[in-house]
């Protein structure tokens, strides 16, 4: 099997080329991050209400799909708040001990922002709860009959977390969190701004029309929009001395083969295969897998939800199934069963 994801143009996930060039873009404040609008109103007033107390935000839990920018809202909280931020990741704290140092170097209202919470050792997260509750840190001393617990007074602090996957947290866990904000995919007229603001940082010279036409494919979510925008950029210096044109960014997509919808060469082979090989479906996960040489996880994680945003799929008890604006996105004409 073959898991292509991470050389995609258009994955969301994020790769080792975003990390500079998107701290080169992000949003230092909340005035300056384009989208979310009721979060944004949300935090305005918790952040505003913790300021005037001069006491530090309560846990903040963020979820959503990978590339919305759970990550620079983190940043941003940090900022307004005057507050450190000290980041990690959950598959980095492996022992209670990584845990207890990160704890206990945190001073008064620092923010810890942990990424991909959800990956979290199970005990981790049950030390975490006196931490997140109490401010205090117990800690075992000794093994058998003669263990006692230590316990040790922590600074008041808050916890960000980041996670795609929510369901793999805890009740018990989630509950310790007193803002839970799910991040959406952004609207068109969003992403177009974003392009703007990111064009003029990076001393971009764009016609709205490639701006718009960029946005269309960025699968409405900044991080790919960013990437979009940089292979664009590098075309447009080689094609046209940087001037950034309707034409030029239509040649640079068509070139990365990603259609005016945002889908690659592999959401077309898996919505091909299905109406090609297999009559338009129903077919099985597995077997689908098997035809396109894919894995299962990777097809229901993430091939499968954006085509099912688009209307292209449907999953139903009996298997997948391509809808009619599937069959008309790739050239095709729909089975009368459809029509």
């Amino acid at each position: 099997m073959n898991n292509d994801d991470d050389n995609r143009i258009i994955s969301s996930k994020e790769k080792e080329e975003d990390k500079s060039f998107d701290v080169t873009l992000r949003p230092k404040r909340l005035c300056e991050y384009v989208g979310q609008d009721k979060i944004k109103e949300n935090l305005e007033i918790f952040m505003e209400a913790a300021r005037r107390r001069q006491e530090p935000i309560e846990h903040v839990l963020l979820y959503g799909p990978p590339g919305l920018g759970k990550t620079t809202l983190a940043h941003i909280i940090a900022a307004e708040m005057n507050s450190n931020i000290k980041v990690t990741s959950g598959p980095a704290i492996e022992k209670a001990g990584d845990l207890a140092a990160i704890l206990t170097n945190l001073q008064e209202g620092d923010i810890l922002f942990i990424d991909e919470i959800h990956r979290l050792n199970k005990n981790i997260e049950e030390i975490l709860y006196p931490a997140m509750e109490d401010y205090a840190l117990d800690i075992i001393i000794g093994k058998g009959p003669s263990a006692r617990t230590l316990r040790l007074d922590l600074p008041k602090f808050t916890i960000i977390g980041a996670t795609t996957k929510i369901g793999l947290l805890s009740h018990p866990f989630r509950d310790r969190f007193g803002n839970i904000y799910r991040l959406n995919f952004y609207a068109s007229d969003d992403i177009e701004k974003i392009i703007k603001r990111n064009s003029a940082i990076l001393k971009i010279e764009a016609e709205i029309d490639a701006i718009k036409e960029i946005a269309k494919r960025a699968r409405r979510t900044p991080r790919i929009a960013n990437r979009l925008l940089k292979r664009v950029r590098d075309y447009a210096e080689v094609k046209s001395d940087g001037f950034l044109t309707l034409a030029i960014s239509h040649e640079s997509l068509n070139a990365l083969e990603v259609d005016e919808l945002g889908l690659d060469e592999v959401d077309r082979r898996i919505l091909k295969t299905i109406i090609e090989k297999f009559n338009g479906g129903p077919i099985g996960l597995n077997t689908l897998a098997a035809a396109t040489f894919e894995e299962t996880d990777t097809i229901e994680e993430i091939y499968e939800p954006f085509l099912m945003q688009l209307g292209f799929l449907h999953r139903t008890p009996r298997g997948r199934i391509a809808t009619e604006e599937a069959y008309r996105h790739l050239g095709l004409v729909p089975p009368v069963t459809l029509l």
